[in-house]
């Protein structure tokens, strides 16, 4: 049960009051009784019972929002990875303790009542959870904030391993409703597609442009509470629905088809039923680009609406909205407020775009060049044919400017133009139209910034160099260590005070601990409990036993291949050859913990699941080994999985190519729980190795300049060439050591390494494996790896997501966080 460590001023009869509001509640809302509640009624019942206490906060929010006319900011994300909101909801009200007591005196148990609830469909990675700990901590500083997206029915996938191979199943995480939902049906707008534009000119001489003959969809609200950290204030996150204009064609029920007479329905409502539908094909690509426009046109109509409220026009606009961009996936923001402005509001072109610009912001997350979205143009064009012009438009005028800056660079027009043109088919790159139709651009690391300007944006750089800025990513304390990890929250409590749960940088106060052993040891007492906690977890619900003894290595996150789950595996097998050798090889015994979702077309991330799950399998039930390697895939990675292995690892994998990767959250989750992080250069992990310092993390490898200049001219067998212990792994694999029973199964993945290698694999193996053997010498003091723990635990104050919202706040949103309030 997560510790209370904020002063609580609850009456002494709340206990009492939730107890009778859950029975309330069993009986009156859901009729249900001790003989017929299920484990989710339960669940239902007690989130029903937080609910009424966080919506009085709620409406006080809104309204002192209205009253104030504060500038509001909207935070527009395909993904929001909520996770369950049950724990999350009852620490940042206040409740937990006497939310715990209540069911006590009822015989049940707060603790397995939460584990009823299912994850929130509504994200997949890094970019979902950074946008929830964003949304958390808007709320916790005062920020007026709103996050708005999608509500899928389905989520991405809820992933099975059967055979060591990953197998997708519909994760219908709606099933049994959702309790924190408040559904809106009176703000329901149209979203338009298809059709033809009609120029003409109106009475005034204006030219105009009239979208007609479209087909519709209608979106609907969908609102769910976000409470911050015990400070009265709660924000919204509105998700939209795809609901249909016809929801039955009478026609042709009567005449027997009874198939057609719902199809439209069917159709228009595919919109919002499935996170990133597969676009191999051209189907799944056309749903991707419906689903980009829909949530886009809804939020920006509601944003309208709010806005017109209390303006009666639009000078103010930007001094009351601020609008971010969490990656591409919203830039058709861009077009649609110009569409709006011009089309519906007749404001003149460069009025239109004035406030486009100071309204919008956009945050790059990658540096890969499949993340940076590119749209045909014929497919623009069909689906939303005013919008290919505005961006046509768009692009001409941010051309003619460019011309003018610089007019004897003909070949930096084309490198800057929103349009890609010399293909078989042109393209919209929606990265380009985000950066121009925003007053700034963000990188989410130092070093991913500098990699923006100097790699994937010089040309802008060089023409805007204020425009680009970095705002490194952060993470929500109260999530990611009061909640998940309450024994080491309340150790911190005990010896800083609470403050740190709104300031994590309080957590230096812990340095003075560094030296202290009875101290030190109560970290390494904290570490082993949960780690017994997780061998508990796997053993229950995977029948494997592991020892809580070993070292915990883990590595979850989505599958990729530049993020290096094959490093990681070249190492186990490693590992293996040498216990085959001589077991007393192996001073430190590990258990390796991976977990993550690979996108159901991407063959290789599959196939890599299914190599370490071939060599777990091989070295579980070696008995030659035992004792000294174990291995387990944990599937269906979620935010709940996340909360019980994080607070259980001792190493933390961060090991992608150097410049690959924009950030990463998972490293400052793992490390402000007590891991020591494993990595390469990249990412954030540059930044903790500065804040923790160099002699408290592990760090080898390539750096980001050293693969740049080694592309190009690197020849992978080389480094197998040069290195016995790298040849015998690759051998094992390609004599099947791994797969007697379908010979040749991993032989894409020998050919990818030794043909090209262009994740640097092999490059950095032996660095790698010399690293791990520094890892195992600190490992086996535990005096000296205890110290370094604390020095991350207490060093990781820069990487709240509070630090970062109101950096963002003051240096982007122009947004002064509003007076908190008492609850």
């Amino acid at each position: 049960m997560p510790a209370q460590s904020a002063p609580q001023t609850s009456p002494p009869d709340l206990a009492s009051e939730l107890r009778d509001s859950f029975v309330r509640n069993i009986h009156h809302t859901l009729a249900k009784d001790a003989y017929s509640a299920t484990a989710w009624d339960l669940f239902h019942a007690t989130a029903l019972s937080a609910r009424e206490r966080m919506v009085d906060q709620w409406l006080k929010t809104l309204q002192r929002y209205y009253h104030e006319d504060v500038k509001r900011v909207y935070y527009l994300s395909l993904e929001f990875l909520i996770g369950r909101s049950l724990s999350n909801t009852l620490l940042n009200l206040g409740l937990y303790q006497e939310m715990g007591q209540a069911l006590e005196a009822l015989q049940m148990d707060l603790g397995t009542i939460e584990e009823a609830e299912w994850d929130a469909g509504l994200g997949n990675g890094g970019l979902g959870r950074l946008a929830a700990c964003y949304l958390d901590s808007m709320a916790n500083t005062g920020i007026p904030g709103y996050g708005y997206g999608i509500r899928y029915e389905y989520g991405i996938f809820f992933q099975h391993i059967r055979g060591g191979y990953q197998v997708e199943t519909p994760d219908n995480w709606l099933r049994y409703g959702n309790p924190w939902e408040f559904p809106r049906p009176e703000f329901l707008y149209p979203v338009h597609f298809y059709g033809r534009v009609h120029e003409f000119v109106d009475d005034a001489g204006h030219l105009r442009h009239n979208w007609t003959h479209t087909e519709s969809v209608m979106a609907m609200a969908y609102d769910t509470p976000i409470p911050g950290f015990q400070n009265g204030v709660v924000n919204t996150m509105r998700l939209w629905s795809a609901k249909s204009t016809r929801e039955f064609d009478l026609a042709y029920f009567n005449s027997g088809d009874y198939i057609n007479a719902v199809a439209h329905k069917n159709e228009s409502e595919n919109i919002s039923k499935v996170l990133y539908p597969n676009d191999n094909t051209l189907h799944g690509r056309e749903l991707r680009l419906k689903q980009e426009y829909f949530f886009v046109c809804a939020t920006l109509q509601d944003i309208f609406r709010r806005y017109l409220k209390t303006h009666t026009d639009f000078e103010a606009f930007p001094d009351k909205v601020a609008i971010q961009m969490n990656d591409t996936h919203p830039a058709l923001a861009v077009a649609e407020l110009m569409r709006l402005f011009v089309d519906k509001y007749h404001l003149p072109w460069e009025k239109a775009w004035d406030l486009t610009t100071r309204s919008l912001a956009y945050t790059n997350h990658t540096v890969m060049p499949e993340a940076l979205e590119k749209w045909s143009v014929p497919m623009l064009e069909k689906l939303l044919p005013r919008h290919l012009q505005l961006i046509q438009e768009i692009n001409r005028r941010f051309l003619d400017s460019v011309y003018l800056q610089a007019p004897h660079q003909r070949e930096l027009l084309e490198q800057v133009s929103i349009l890609e043109t010399g293909l078989d088919e042109p393209k919209v790159r929606m990265a380009h139209l985000a950066l121009i139709g925003s007053h700034r651009v963000n990188g989410v690391s130092e070093l991913h910034s500098a990699i923006l300007k100097e790699q994937i944006f010089p040309h802008f750089y060089a023409l805007e160099p204020d425009k680009l800025t970095n705002v490194t990513n952060g993470i929500t304390q109260r999530r990611w260590l009061l909640q998940c990890n309450p024994k080491l929250a309340a150790l911190i409590s005990q010896k800083t005070g609470p403050d740190w749960l709104r300031d994590l940088s309080q957590t230096q106060k812990l340095l003075k601990f560094s030296k202290d052993q009875t101290f030190l040891k109560t970290l390494r007492e904290i570490k082993f409990q949960n780690k017994v906690k997780l061998c508990q977890y796997i053993h229950k619900h995977h029948h494997l036993e592991l020892d809580p003894h070993s070292l915990f290595d883990c590595q979850t996150k989505r599958l990729h291949e530049y993020k290096r789950q094959l490093l990681l595996i070249l190492y186990m097998i490693t590992l293996y050859a040498r216990s085959k050798d001589d077991p007393n090889q192996i001073a430190v015994p590990r258990t390796f913990i991976m977990s993550g979702k690979a996108a159901p077309g991407y063959y290789m991330a599959k196939l890599i699941i299914k190599l370490f799950n071939a060599v777990a399998e091989r070295i579980n039930h070696d008995p030659s080994v035992k004792g000294k390697i174990k291995a387990i895939f944990l599937p269906n990675y979620s935010v709940s999985l996340a909360e019980k292995i994080i607070p259980a690892a001792d190493l933390s994998e961060q090991i992608s190519t150097a410049g690959m990767e924009a950030s990463g959250t998972g490293n400052m989750k793992y490390a402000l729980n007590g891991a020591l992080t494993i990595g390469t250069l990249d990412g954030a992990n540059v930044e903790m190795m500065e804040e923790v310092g160099s002699e408290n993390i592990f760090i080898f490898g390539l750096q980001s300049h050293e693969v740049e200049a080694l592309r190009g001219r690197y020849h992978p067998w080389e480094a197998v060439e040069r290195d016995p212990e790298l040849q015998r792994c690759l051998e094992w694999i390609q004599e099947d050591v791994f797969s007697a029973t379908e010979p040749g199964l991993f032989q894409p993945i020998l050919t990818s390494l030794l043909k090209g290698d262009p994740y640097f694999v092999l490059a950095d193996y032996r660095a790698y494996v010399q690293c791990q053997a520094e890892v195992d010498s600190v490992y086996l003091d535990p005096e000296r790896w205890s110290f370094k723990m604390l020095q991350n635990i207490a060093r990781m104050g820069k990487f709240s997501s509070d630090r970062a919202v109101l950096q963002y706040a003051s240096e982007i949103w122009g947004v002064t966080p509003s007076a908190q309030v008492s609850p």
